[in-house]
């Protein structure tokens, strides 16, 4: 199996080859702000299996067991780095995100209290005349999901 992600910019993409481990979603309040959501999604990988294809992240040391990457150009969140045998990835930085589900939820006393039940609030519809005009009207100039062979980040 093998399974590519990168940041939103393209500068920096990876490969991972083999097995990915567990997923998870962290509620701690760390997880909250290096991610700038209300959780922080990661799978495992082994270290060995982890390839840079387009250039590296950069590194926050944000406790004393942990160090974050991230892209230095665009800010994407890419790694949580806790020892020398596993990366957690993040599983929005990865091309095909629908495919990797997490199994568990770590640091729930931190959960924000509206997370449960966010699954009930009403759905916008995107086919109503307003918003299909907006969504028509978006270039994204994001990378796409999927390896290239050259990338140029638009300034």
């Amino acid at each position: 199996m093998s399974m590519t992600g990168g940041c939103q910019c393209g500068a920096v993409r990876f490969r991972v080859d083999g097995e990915l481990g567990e997923a998870s979603i962290c509620h701690c309040r760390m997880c909250q702000k290096a991610m700038g959501g209300l959780f922080g999604p990661f799978v495992e990988a082994p270290v060995e299996a982890l390839v840079w294809t387009r250039g590296e992240p950069r590194r926050f040391q944000s406790s004393n067991k942990v160090r974050r990457g991230f892209c230095g150009d665009c800010g994407t969140p890419l790694t949580f780095e806790y020892g020398d045998r596993h990366v957690g990835l993040a599983i929005g930085a990865l091309d095909r995100p629908a495919e990797v589900g997490p199994s568990v939820q770590l640091a729930s006393p931190s959960k924000l209290p509206y997370f449960d039940d966010i699954a009930t609030l009403p759905v916008h519809p995107t086919d109503e005349p307003a918003a299909a005009a907006h969504l028509a009207g978006i270039v994204s100039y994001q990378h796409p999901d999927h390896d290239t062979v050259a990338w140029r980040a638009r300034d």
